[in-house]
C-alpha cells in the first residue's frame, strides 16, 4: 500500500473519531430522554414519554424558554441590523480610524465572556439600570454583533459594486438600490447571521447568569436543575426537543442559502447541510 493511501486511511479513521467524539453524547439524549430509568445508565429500564410530558407541564420552564426565544430573537435581529450597518461601512468606504474601530467592534469576540459580563454588570448596575431581559438582550447583542459582522462582510465583499452603480444610471436612490439590489443579494448572509446569532444567545450561560437578575433563562434553569438527579431525564427530553429544532433551523437556513444562490446564479460550494 502506498503512504498516500496510508495517509487517506489514517485521515479517514481520524475523522470518523472525531464525529464519533463529538456526536455520540448528542445521540445519547433521545436515548435517555425515552428511557423509563431515573439513572442515566446502561442498561435501559423501558420506553416512556413522560419526561416529555413532565417537560411541558413545567411552568418554570415554559418561562425560560419564552424568555430565553424572546431574548435570542431580538438580539439576533439586533446584532445583525448593526452589523449590516458596519459590514456595509466598513467594505465601501474609506475613513480615518477604520481598521482600529472595526477592531474596536470585533473585541467581544475575542475577549473572555465572563470580563464582558463582570463590565456590563458594573456598567448598568452603576446606571442604576435594573437586571432584567432587556440588560441581557444588550449583553448578547454585543457578543452576537461580532459574529455578525464576519458573515455580513464576506457577503458584502462579494458583492458586485457595478450592480449598484447599474442601479444609480437606471435612475434609482441609493435607498431604493440597496433596498432592491443589495439586499436581496446578501440575503443568504443576512440569514446566516440570524442564524449564528440565534444559536449563540440561545445557549449563552454566562451573560445570562451575570444579567437576568431574577428572570430565568433556558441555560440558567437548565444548570439550576443538574443539582437535582430526578430531574435529570427531563433535561434530557428538553436537550432531545432542542437538537430536533436545531436539525429544522439548519435545514430552513439552508434552503434559504440556496434559494439566495440559485437566484444570483451563484456556483454552490457547499454550506449549512
Amino acid at each position: 500500500m502506498s503512504q498516500r493511501s496510508l495517509e487517506g486511511s489514517g485521515l479517514r479513521i481520524y475523522a470518523i473519531l472525531y464525529l464519533l467524539f463529538l456526536y455520540a453524547p448528542i445521540a445519547l439524549l433521545p436515548i435517555f430522554a425515552f428511557n423509563s430509568g431515573t439513572i442515566i445508565a446502561f442498561p435501559l429500564q423501558g420506553f416512556t414519554t413522560d419526561w416529555f410530558s413532565q417537560m411541558w407541564a413545567n411552568a418554570t420552564l415554559r418561562r425560560a424558554l419564552t424568555n430565553s426565544l424572546i431574548i435570542a430573537v431580538s438580539s439576533s435581529v439586533l446584532a445583525t441590523c448593526l452589523g449590516i450597518f458596519a459590514a456595509r461601512a466598513s467594505t465601501r468606504f474609506n475613513f480615518p480610524g477604520k481598521g482600529g474601530m472595526m477592531g474596536f467592534i470585533m473585541l467581544p469576540m475575542v475577549l473572555p465572556e465572563i470580563i464582558v459580563a463582570m463590565s456590563l454588570l458594573v456598567v448598568l448596575l452603576g446606571s442604576g439600570l435594573k437586571l432584567s431581559i432587556l440588560t441581557v438582550i444588550v449583553g448578547h447583542t454585543l457578543i452576537c454583533m461580532p459574529y455578525g459582522i464576519a458573515i455580513l462582510s464576506t457577503a458584502f465583499s462579494s458583492l458586485d459594486k457595478s450592480l449598484e452603480e447599474a442601479a444609480y444610471d437606471l435612475g434609482e436612490t441609493k435607498w431604493s438600490a440597496f433596498r432592491l439590489v443589495t439586499l436581496p443579494l446578501v440575503m443568504p448572509g443576512i440569514i446566516s447571521s440570524l442564524l449564528i446569532s440565534f444559536t449563540i444567545s440561545l445557549d449563552e450561560f454566562i451573560i445570562a447568569f451575570f444579567l437576568a437578575g431574577s428572570e430565568p433563562t433556558l441555560p440558567t434553569y437548565i444548570f439550576s436543575q443538574l443539582r437535582f438527579p430526578k430531574q435529570i431525564p427531563m433535561i434530557m427530553a428538553l436537550g432531545t426537543v432542542l437538537v430536533a429544532l436545531s436539525i429544522v433551523l439548519l435545514a430552513v437556513g439552508e434552503y434559504f442559502r440556496r434559494r439566495g444562490l440559485a437566484r444570483i446564479g451563484g456556483k454552490d460550494s457547499g454550506g449549512f447541510l
